[in-house]
């Protein structure tokens, strides 16, 4: 079974919930595209360094969008890893980063990940955690599941948004 990026849930909400991150360690691939285009361009050498290096595949995929047509698509790595003991990714876009613990509103979802509910998704969440008294920092990070091989309809995504309190 592909281990889960580690986090605690401080409270769940009707359609969302908190979390609390743990810190960790992740390889990233920063793409200037349409975010379609980047997750697709980031996935092969970030699953290069992986899979050279015999580090265990872990789930989710995270994108987020830097700026206008920039994405930054992550592999966490396995919860026992470190940032000192990983090997250095050699002529390749991949860098690795530290991961400070974070918090997070996050909406679960299921289906595809188009643009369209992509945005949908993210407004619906900032809608609830403001309603909630959360007020959002940053931007929007996708987190995705599965394999593209597996049916649109099952599979689990979610929209990740650091926030603070009021």
């Amino acid at each position: 079974m592909t281990e889960k990026q580690k986090y605690t849930v401080l409270q769940k909400f009707e359609e969302f919930e908190t979390r609390e991150y743990f810190s960790g360690v992740s390889a990233d691939v920063v793409i200037e595209s349409d975010r379609s285009t980047a997750g697709n361009k980031a996935f092969r050498p970030l699953f290069t360094y992986i899979s050279t290096n015999k580090i265990s595949m872990t789930a989710p995929v995270l994108q987020e969008e830097l700026s206008k047509d920039k994405w930054m698509v992550s592999f966490v790595m396995p919860a026992d890893s470190r940032l000192a003991d990983l090997p250095q990714p050699f002529d390749t876009p991949v860098t690795l980063r530290q991961l400070d613990g974070e918090t997070v509103a996050a909406l679960r979802f299921s289906g595809g990940s188009n643009d369209s509910l992509l945005r949908r998704k993210e407004e619906r969440l900032r809608i609830l955690m403001k309603s909630h008294g959360l007020i959002p920092e940053g931007n929007a990070r996708v987190a995705r599941f599965n394999p593209p091989w597996i049916p649109t309809f099952m599979r689990h995504n979610e929209i990740n948004i650091r926030y603070r309190t009021g």
